[in-house]
């Protein structure tokens, strides 16, 4: 079945009257050279539950290079696949992903860099059927790759990196690894920041509360965690603070301020409610983060890059209420 074919049944499933879809051979080209098996087929198959994937590989009907293979295979150029017929969610299933596009700050042939507003998921998980990068690829259902490069989390809106090309999404890994580039976010903290510039060096490590919900804690045998915070304005009781990560751990901003006795405003796990409720009645339901800077090589190129999102509309309006107030 070709593609084009596979994406009219996402529309229209498919009737028991109706031809079964017939088994296709696909080459492997360079661009998905590397990938895990199921998420090579996960893009292929636009539509098909990840369920029905997995089943016919457990069961042999996907085969790469006429030989059975496990999900976790990485395919290689040049490799056959063997992609059996596979059906379409009934009509009483979920709806298909809806491609959506989101404010690009850059893009070219090897990178993607758009501006994430608050309140989306950069994907799908934990509760939530999809995010930035699936709305991205059904948006753009020619496009061969597309992959994140970091993350996000769902209430922090700013840049976002998204790989068009394996050999950026790799090259860019590295540079992330490396701590090569720089990475600037916009906070609004509760509290009088006392420093023009402070250096946080609190190694992190994740636990898990009793209903199962994941959080980031200080911890001296936890991992490394880099976080530099100068001060932009103070609001009386709160302060607008840029905090440059220096390492990528999850939580890492909100953590290292809420640890240093400065919370982020609106932060469900790690601010204060009262101050989250007081910021809601005035109209302002987020929490106040944006990722507000990157700087960077192109990871082909090599050409220097230094990319803005601005405060969104939402954060621009609550600052001018404190600084009136």
């Amino acid at each position: 079945m070709s593609l084009s074919a596979m994406r009219k049944e996402t529309s229209s499933p498919v009737s028991p009257s109706k031809a079964a879809p017939a088994v296709r051979m696909v080459e492997v080209g360079a661009e998905h050279a590397g990938q895990r098996l199921d998420n090579y087929l996960v893009r292929l198959c636009k539509g098909v539950p990840k369920t029905h994937i997995y089943k016919a590989i457990r069961g042999g009907e996907v085969r790469v290079n006429k030989g059975r293979i496990s999900a976790d295979y990485r395919v290689a150029e040049g490799d056959m696949v063997r992609i059996p017929p596979l059906r379409l969610p009934d009509p009483g299933a979920p709806r298909p992903v809806p491609g959506a596009e989101f404010p690009v700050v850059f893009e070219d042939d090897s990178l993607l860099v758009v501006d994430k507003p608050a309140g989306v998921a950069v994907h799908g998980g934990s509760g939530v059927s999809f995010g930035v990068i699936e709305q991205l690829r059904a948006a753009r259902p020619d496009a061969k790759f597309l992959e994140l490069v970091h993350r996000l989390d769902r209430e922090t809106s700013g840049l976002l990196m998204v790989a068009k090309k394996r050999s950026a999404l790799l090259a860019l890994h590295a540079m992330l690894r490396e701590g090569k580039g720089d990475k600037h976010y916009l906070a609004l903290v509760e509290g009088d920041w006392v420093n023009d510039r402070q250096h946080i060096k609190l190694g992190l490590s994740k636990w898990t509360t009793q209903s199962g919900e994941r959080r980031v804690k200080v911890d001296p045998d936890g991992q490394s965690a880099h976080t530099i915070v100068t001060l932009k304005r103070r609001f009386g009781d709160y302060s607008l603070v840029d905090a440059e990560l220096r390492t990528g751990r999850t939580h890492q901003i909100r953590v290292h301020l809420a640890a240093s006795g400065f919370p982020i405003v609106g932060d469900d796990k790690y601010g204060h409610d009262e101050v989250r409720a007081h910021f809601a009645r005035l109209g302002f339901g987020r929490m106040f983060l944006h990722a507000h800077q990157l700087t960077l090589n192109h990871p082909v190129t090599g050409e220097p890059l230094t990319l803005t999102a601005e405060l969104p509309p939402a954060c621009l309006k609550i600052l001018k209420q404190l600084e009136s107030a």
